[in-house]
C-alpha cells in the first residue's frame, strides 16, 4: 500500500464518516417527536425564575 492510495483511503473514509454524521444529527434535530422538546428550549431563556 502507496503512501497515495493509504491517504486516499482515508479521505473517502473520513467524508464519509462525516456525512453520516451530519446526516444523523440533521435527523435527530428535525425529527418530528422532538419539537416539542425543542420547542421549550427555545423558549427557556424568555422564562421568568
Amino acid at each position: 500500500m502507496t503512501y497515495e492510495s493509504a491517504a486516499a483511503f482515508a479521505q473517502t473514509s473520513g467524508l464519509l464518516y462525516f456525512v453520516g454524521m451530519f446526516a444523523a444529527v440533521a435527523l435527530y434535530a428535525f425529527w418530528p417527536r422532538n419539537r416539542a422538546r425543542f420547542e421549550a428550549a427555545a423558549h427557556l431563556p424568555l422564562t421568568e425564575d
